[in-house]
């Protein structure tokens, strides 16, 4: 009788589970995104990639600042691109809004629904992570990264990896607020480096700054 219950859960199981059928059509899907993203951002000239936490409301220090940067970037004819949220996202898409600049979000469809903020200019939708982090990568001149949680690092180390690689050219990858990421390079170089898992020079990738003009100086130089 177990044995029985065992072979018809697991029978059940991978009936639910089997996506051979759906595989090859989900092929399609993703050529979809790709097409539909190379067509629209071809167009986008001199794009910065903004990227932090969604969850600080207006109120905080560093939504500000990242407001003020988009603002000084499209002010300096930079398009400013997001992941489309709230929080740093909302914040970047609104300092290039107020300057009357291209304010683009890229969203991703997640179970919690993400709504995209409404200073968009222009709205791109994504279902795969993937794709849309080739978008960030492909059309980018520089990286900026505010304070964030998971998905913030994620498209940190995606970066720093494609140029440490050389599998991208070199972009700037500017870490924006010394007291958040500073703990960060005392581990790199106490002990990632110390271990030998990266190079000395792979912390030049990176720089960190504390001002939106600091921001600005640093992409008009490159």
């Amino acid at each position: 009788m177990q044995k029985e219950t065992y072979k018809k859960s697991k029978c059940n199981n991978e009936q639910e589970s089997d996506f051979t059928k759906e595989d090859p059509w989900r092929i399609f899907r993703i050529m979809a995104e790709f097409v539909e993203g190379f067509e629209e951002l071809s167009k986008v000239k001199n794009a910065i990639c903004i990227f932090g936490s969604s969850r600080f409301s207006p109120e905080n220090k560093y939504y500000k600042m990242a407001e003020k940067t988009s603002y000084l970037l499209a002010k300096n004819n930079y398009t400013i691109i997001t992941g489309a949220g709230g929080g740093i996202m909302e914040a970047a898409n609104k300092g290039a809004f107020k300057a009357g600049g291209e304010s683009i979000g890229l969203n991703i469809e997640l179970p919690t629904e993400q709504k995209p903020n409404r200073y968009i200019t222009k709205l791109h939708q994504f279902r795969y992570f993937f794709c849309r982090k080739v978008m960030f990568v492909k059309y980018a001149k520089a990286f900026i990264i505010f304070p964030g949680g998971f998905g913030t690092l994620d498209e940190l180390t995606e970066g720093i990896t494609l140029i440490q690689t050389k599998r991208v050219n070199w972009f700037p990858v500017i870490l924006f607020g010394e007291e958040y990421w500073a703990g960060l390079f005392d581990w790199l170089k106490n002990t990632v480096i110390k271990l030998k898992c990266i190079d000395a020079e792979n912390l030049h990738i990176m720089k960190i700054v504390n001002k939106p003009e600091e921001v600005l100086e640093i992409i008009n130089k490159c």
